[in-house]
């Protein structure tokens, strides 16, 4: 619980810093059914399988598609600290709002097998803007079911508690084309007092979940995640995962 306050306290402080200065074959191996048929033969042909989905990434991999310095022009990127990325959930108030409530933390349910997280600065100090994403390795199954679920709670979930903050104004943004599926969506959070418009996103690409989140305490606008970050990761990741 304290390590899920502290993630809160410190996108506060960091924002507040700012000045607020700146602070995701099958078939048994049967020797009649690998003849052929004749030409004459009205044996129909068998049925290829369908392809099993893509097994969970290691943490290996994931670390090594995460964005690094430099993958990013005017961007400052940094390892996310592990007590920002705790691996248990916390139920929140009202249960459909439990996928949202986890993607703050990058959690989810089903946990993912591993994780890599990031924080990404804009080098220009005014920006007000404080940007992390968290690469999430699954099953594929259990990727699908994360984003349906999460997809689900953007329509069905206003406002929740959890961990002792508010949350309300939840909406449903357009997702980007990007990945093999894509959920965005905006809300407004109430922590230690603090009103901060934030705006995430979460691509799935194959097994791999890519959680994006933004906010802004100067221009609520300007609580999106940027385009560039969000291209550049999804971009690496699939040329690491290919």
């Amino acid at each position: 619980m304290k390590s899920k306050m502290s993630r809160a306290a410190v996108a506060v402080s960091v924002v507040a810093t700012l000045g607020l200065t700146a602070a995701c074959g099958g078939g048994g191996e049967d020797k009649d059914a690998e003849k052929k048929p004749s030409a004459g033969s009205s044996a129909p042909a068998e049925k290829p399988k369908e392809p099993a989905g893509q097994g969970a990434l290691t943490e290996a991999q994931l670390q090594k598609a995460a964005l690094t310095k430099g993958d990013v022009k005017g961007y400052t990127v940094a390892d996310m600290p592990a007590e920002d990325m705790p691996a248990e959930t916390v139920p929140a108030q009202p249960a459909a709002c439990q996928p949202i409530a986890n993607m703050f933390f990058f959690t989810s349910d089903p946990q993912a097998k591993a994780r890599a997280g990031r924080t990404v600065t804009p080098k220009d100090e005014l920006s007000g803007s404080v940007i992390s994403l968290a690469l999430a390795a699954h099953e594929q199954s259990d990727a699908e079911k994360v984003m349906a679920d999460l997809r689900k709670a953007t329509e069905n979930c206003t406002k929740y508690e959890h961990v002792g903050n508010k949350y309300s104004g939840i909406e449903a943004l357009p997702a980007p084309e990007q990945g093999d599926e894509a959920v965005s969506y905006k809300l407004k959070g109430d922590i230690e007092g603090a009103k901060i418009p934030m705006s995430f996103t979460v691509v799935r690409s194959g097994s791999t979940l890519i959680g994006f989140y933004s906010m802004n305490m100067l221009d609520a606008d300007k609580a999106k995640v940027p385009a560039e970050v969000l291209e550049a990761q999804v971009a690496k990741l699939e040329k690491a995962a290919g």
